[in-house]
């Protein structure tokens, strides 16, 4: 598994360019012949797989965390829940007598019931990755409570069984440590291994019951307050309706592009090369005809170059020759802020998944290095379950506009394969560009 921390130092910037260019920056030099030579150019790779591992160990650490938060908030939501539903068959049995008092009782009921509903589904998206939809109506969310509050207190006897095996294990291990015999039991090599044995055995079984109190959890609320069958067919006919349009438009919007930079850039060097060709073949001073075909030459490798960038934003072909890991390298290397690389995806992905990757991240530097003012910028590609996840960050001024052309491309694209693009750029940074993308 790669994993690496790419640091650049600052270089001056090239060639200015005076039209704006959303992906690469105009007058760039380099070929594919340096980005495959690029682990010997001006940045540095460290890290091993251990270094990954690590990062793979923190991120289960969190997560369970996370976890276990949002099952002791379970917890308590249970309590309350039980506590309420007494009360409220208590007030709808007080009430029996009076229909629009059980009527007025009932639509209070109903509407505490959706409240606590909607608090369950934040806390479901917020601790346990659930979807966060409020509850159809009181009846459907009244019905959720009444059978979720036996698994929120399942999920507390699990999270009080498991603290209580780790006091107890402490409290073993350090009287040990201090050299005392807790409850009489002497530190010999049978007892030390039977006790690691069974507290490990303990620390899976409980484990275990957490992962699985917190499954309940998620299938309990979306199978109560998700939507129904017919309405996720009606959301996914729009999404997919909606990624159609936007793909049309955004291969448009590439189109038109293409025939600028084209029409801009290499249709006017090849005007002013054809004219440099003329001048030399009137010329009749062997030195000035010299000095034009020099200038010819520079003009026609500026040309080279410009049809370079096009042929690069079209498609790198850098994914297919050297893999997203170097591609995204020379994306830093060309940067003129400093870039923080983090790579830790092991297998290759698929054509579409790296290459929306690949103009996720250029964007994010390309427009970091242009706008922001940053000094340094993150980014950060990892894969989480099935979810390539990244992050582009930077240290600049923030105010990015999530409508704007490149942003608002880039989000079409991450739509049309199913993810997910998020933009928080507030007034004076910092500016976190964050895409989520479903792999296989």
């Amino acid at each position: 598994m790669a994993h690496f921390l790419l640091i650049r130092p600052v270089r001056p910037v090239r060639e200015a360019n005076t039209r704006s260019d959303p992906v690469h920056s105009r007058g760039r030099s380099t070929s594919l012949t340096s980005c495959a030579s690029a682990a010997n150019g001006p940045w540095k790779r460290s890290g091993t797989t251990s270094g990954a591992g690590f990062t793979r160990v923190r991120h289960l650490a969190r997560r369970g965390a996370r976890t276990s938060a949002g099952l002791a908030l379970g917890a308590l939501t249970g309590v309350l829940t039980l506590v309420g539903l007494l009360l409220a068959g208590l007030a709808v049995a007080g009430t029996a007598a009076l229909p629009p008092a059980r009527r007025t009782a009932t639509r209070l009921i109903h509407d505490a019931a959706r409240w606590l509903g909607t608090l369950e589904g934040q806390r479901l998206a917020r601790f346990l990755g659930g979807e966060s939809s409020p509850p159809a109506s009181g009846r459907r969310a009244l019905e959720y409570l009444a059978v979720r509050w036996p698994v929120g207190l399942l999920g507390g006897f699990v999270l009080v069984l498991l603290g209580y095996g780790a006091a107890v294990g402490s409290a073993l291990v350090g009287g040990w440590l201090v050299g005392r015999r807790p409850d009489n039991i002497p530190p010999t090599w049978p007892i030390v291994l039977y006790i690691l044995v069974l507290g490990l055995v303990l620390l899976y079984l409980a484990l275990q019951g957490l992962a699985g109190v917190a499954a309940l959890d998620r299938r309990l609320a979306r199978h109560f307050l998700g939507p129904s069958e017919r309405e996720r067919l009606q959301r996914r006919i729009a999404e997919l309706a909606s990624s159609r349009a936007g793909i049309v438009e955004a291969v448009d919007a590439e189109r038109r592009r293409i025939e600028r930079d084209l029409h801009d850039g290499v249709q006017q060097r090849l005007v002013a090369l054809a004219m440099l060709l003329g001048r030399t073949r009137r010329s009749d001073d062997p030195a000035k005809s010299h000095d034009l075909l020099r200038q010819a030459h520079e003009e026609s490798q500026h040309i080279l170059n410009d049809l370079r960038d096009v042929a690069w934003r079209v498609y790198p072909t850098a994914l297919d020759t050297l893999g997203l890991e170097e591609a995204l390298a020379a994306v830093a290397d060309r940067s003129s802020v400093p870039v923080q690389m983090s790579y830790t995806v092991a297998e290759p992905l698929a054509a579409p998944i790296a290459t929306a990757v690949y103009f996720v991240v250029c964007e994010g530097v390309t427009n970091a290095a242009k706008h922001s003012g940053a000094d340094l910028i993150s980014v950060i590609v990892d894969r989480r379950e099935r979810i390539i996840h990244v992050r582009i960050s930077d240290n600049g001024a923030g105010g990015a506009d999530p409508g704007g052309g490149g942003l608002s491309g880039l989000a079409r694209r991450v739509v049309a394969l199913d993810g997910t693009l998020a933009v928080e750029s507030p007034r004076g940074g910092p500016t976190t560009i964050t895409a989520e993308l479903p792999c296989a």
